[in-house]
């Protein structure tokens, strides 16, 4: 990991270790003349968790943009899955679990709702859909809020479904930007188990930012 002032930390499944989940190569990335990726390089095998540990404006989030295909890559090269960004970014998205800073919930829908229609983007209907919203809302502590609008929760209450909404098509590979932000001591340390689940059980890629030293 090449990029200035952060450093990776990493966990993993030995027997995962061998297998493609990220690999990010001498990306660059410019607002203008200001360069916000310096020559970024590293990788996440499948089933590991790696953690990008660094300062609020140090480029975290620039290159979750990317990952997500939300930014266009001008410079280096990524490959999620085996597939190449520049030119599978349709191939890569039903793949991605993304959580960024910013709420990406509809305040005006109940928690339900707000799941189900992200679910529909993913193609997800019927019974399949019913029962994976009750498994994420169970795995993240509001099954008992699922009839309630966004607008009433707490900021806490809404990254939980943040992080539903992340995980409910089962995707193989998360881009977590500051995943805990909001959440207390217990939702944390139940976010961090799930995520040992999904790694050592389901092989899942993780790559996740984080500003708070302990948690990395």
């Amino acid at each position: 990991m090449t990029r200035h002032g952060e450093t990776p930390h990493a966990l993993a499944s030995p027997a995962t270790l061998s297998e493609p989940g990220i690999a990010i190569t001498g990306v660059w990335h410019r607002y203008g003349t200001r360069v916000a990726l310096a020559d970024v390089s590293l990788q996440v095998r499948r089933g590991e968790i790696f953690g990008l540990l660094g300062p609020n404006g140090g480029g975290k989030t620039t290159l979750f943009h990317l990952l997500a295909t939300l930014m266009p890559l001008t410079e280096g090269q990524v490959e999620l899955l085996g597939y190449d960004l520049r030119r599978s970014a349709r191939a890569i998205r039903p793949h991605l679990g993304v959580v960024f800073q910013h709420p990406s919930l509809d305040r005006k829908l109940t928690v339900y709702e707000n799941l189900r229609h992200h679910g529909h983007l993913y193609g997800m209907s019927g019974a399949l859909l019913r029962e994976r919203i009750q498994f994420v809302v169970q795995r993240v502590g509001l099954e008992d809020r699922s009839d309630d609008l966004v607008e009433t929760l707490s900021g806490g209450l809404q990254r939980r479904l943040e992080l539903a909404k992340a995980f409910l098509h089962g995707p193989s590979v998360l881009l977590l930007d500051e995943p805990s932000t909001g959440l207390d001591p217990g939702a944390r340390l139940d976010f961090m188990a799930y995520l040992e689940h999904l790694r050592d059980q389901e092989g899942v890629s993780v790559l996740l930012t984080t500003h708070i030293l302990e948690e990395a």
